[in-house]
Parts: structure tokens; C-alpha cells; sequence
């Protein structure tokens, strides 16, 4: 390692920090981690949700097989999609490996789109309750009977904070949110986190760009993901489009081009438009959450260094 790389490292060894990486998806995150894990000579810990699982290579963008071995990542493909992994699990497994880390390194990257699972590495959650069968069922079937207006007022009665949060065309993300409520009697906002007095050092780093480069970048990445074979992929765990982990951009889109409810071309352009509106809650959340020290994407990795 080059001098000034360990006097920078020297400088810091008794600031053990945490440093993510966030913004909107496709913006070149992993890219930017990697280039300073490099330079900080330290590991990688992924909290992008849709990256845990194995079966999903194409259309949740992993890292590629080089960047992976460049640098040292953690919870990449490491679920499989029959796994129910929840952000409680990841929250304990995360701040498990992390303080591991920290013996052996004094920074540790964070990369990312998913902030929930973020957030549960800084703050403590209450483990979710059991849901019985009958709860998940009567819901599902008020889900199927009367709609998804019908479950949204349910969720504005019982928790209007998870309500601005949540997806609201992602009715599996409402069902559980309804049951973990009414099974606890606490609303599902509750469970999601509440202040930790962290012992970690957290340094924000977000990136963005100008709008129509950001859309321009995500509408490449799509048809390269077609490209690669994400059709191909999503035919194949087309027959579990009922597990959570695949109710996701990128798959739902084409599963509904498999049950005949729209052509490959229009499922082709809803996946860029969901995966731009996406994109746009991405940066929203971030503003209205934290505080975040942004960058362009193009900037080289000794300009954040030497912010940091």
C-alpha cells in the first residue's frame, strides 16, 4: 500500500468508523465502494435487500464475479429466495459481522439502496412477532376480495407512519405490516427501529447526478440486463412469483408478461419506469433522512478521501 494511504489509515486508527455509500440505484455505488474499500484496505458489507438472494443474478445487479473478487463482500447471494430473511435477522447478523470486522479494520464500507436495512444496523428493533395462519390467510384473502384501497385504509387506521413509508403497490409489504400490528397490538412502525446510542462512527456518502443522465443510466442497465438473460431468469423462478423476495422490480414486471397481462415490450418499459420511479424515492428518502454528504458518481476516489 502506497505511503500516504497508511498515514491516512495511521490518522484514523482510533476512530473506528462506518462509512456508506448510498443513492439512487444504478447511480455506480459498488463501483465507488470498491475504489475506496481499495484504497482503505478493508471489506465490504452489501444492505441492498434484493442482493441477499442467489437465484436473482441478473436483475438485482449484483456485484460481477471480478469486483466480488477484488474486494472482500458480505451478504451478496448469500439467501436463498425460500429463506424468509427479515431486516431483523439482517440487523443482527450485520452489526455481528461488523464488530468482527472492526478487530481487524478501523473503516469498514457500507453499500446500498435498501435503507431500511440500513437503519437497523444504527438502531435496535424488537424482534417481530409470530403471525399465526389464520391472521395471514383472513388478510390475504381482504387483499384478494376487496382490493388493495381496502388494506390501505386498514394500514392508515392501525399505523399512518409505516403508511408514508411503505410501497403502496407492494400489497405483500402492507399484509405484513397489518399482521406483525394487529398480531402485537403495536403498530409495525414500532418494530423498526428505535434510537440506539451507537458506539459506531457513521460517515453518509451519497451520490446522484443530473435526472435524465440517472434515467438514461437505469434505461441502459435494463436493456443490458435483458441482454444478459434477465427474461430468461425471471421464466425459470416464474413458478415462486409468490415468495416476497421476487415481488421486486425487474421480475414482477415480466411475470406479468408470462400470465399474458401485458406484451415482453410493455413489461421491458415498465421495469425502466418503476425502476426510475424507484430511483426517485431513493433520493427522496435520503433527504428527508440524515444527514448525507453528496457527491457526483464521476468524482475520483481521492476527492471523497480527502473529504473524509
Amino acid at each position: 500500500m502506497p505511503k500516504q494511504h497508511l498515514s491516512y489509515l495511521k490518522l484514523t486508527e482510533n476512530l473506528k468508523r462506518l462509512i456508506s455509500i448510498s443513492g439512487p440505484t444504478a447511480i455506480g455505488k459498488t463501483k465507488k465502494a470498491i475504489e475506496l474499500a481499495i484504497f482503505l484496505n478493508t471489506e465490504i458489507v452489501s444492505f441492498d435487500s434484493r442482493q441477499f438472494y442467489k437465484e436473482m443474478k441478473i436483475g438485482t445487479a449484483p456485484p460481477s464475479k471480478t469486483e466480488l473478487s477484488t474486494v472482500k463482500h458480505h451478504f451478496i447471494q448469500n439467501k436463498s429466495i425460500f429463506d424468509n430473511y427479515t431486516v431483523y435477522d439482517y440487523s443482527r447478523d450485520a452489526k455481528n459481522l461488523i464488530n468482527i470486522l472492526f478487530k481487524k479494520y478501523d473503516n469498514i464500507i457500507l453499500v446500498g439502496g435498501s435503507f431500511l436495512f440500513l437503519n437497523s444496523i444504527f438502531n435496535e428493533l424488537d424482534e417481530m412477532p409470530k403471525i399465526s395462519k389464520d391472521l395471514r390467510d383472513k388478510l390475504n384473502q381482504d387483499f384478494e376480495k376487496k382490493g388493495k384501497e381496502y388494506i390501505l385504509l386498514m394500514l392508515k387506521k392501525i399505523d399512518p407512519k409505516y403508511l408514508k413509508m411503505v410501497d403502496k403497490n407492494n400489497h405483500r409489504r402492507i399484509i405484513r405490516a397489518l399482521e406483525v400490528s394487529i398480531q402485537s397490538q403495536k403498530p409495525y412502525s414500532s418494530f423498526l427501529g428505535k434510537k440506539n446510542t451507537s458506539k459506531y462512527n457513521h460517515i453518509s456518502i451519497a451520490l446522484n447526478d443530473e435526472r435524465k443522465i440517472v434515467h438514461d443510466v437505469i434505461n441502459n442497465r435494463v436493456d443490458l440486463m435483458i441482454k444478459n438473460g434477465l427474461l430468461e431468469e425471471a421464466q425459470s423462478l416464474h413458478k415462486h412469483s409468490n415468495l416476497n423476495p421476487l415481488n421486486t422490480v425487474g421480475y414482477k414486471e415480466l411475470f406479468n408478461y408470462f400470465d399474458g397481462k401485458s406484451s415482453k415490450e410493455e413489461s421491458i418499459e415498465q421495469i425502466k419506469r418503476n425502476t426510475r420511479r424507484f430511483a426517485k424515492k431513493q433520493i427522496t428518502w435520503l433527504n428527508n433522512n440524515g444527514k448525507h454528504f453528496w457527491f457526483n458518481p464521476k468524482i475520483k476516489i481521492d476527492e471523497i478521501v480527502k473529504f473524509l
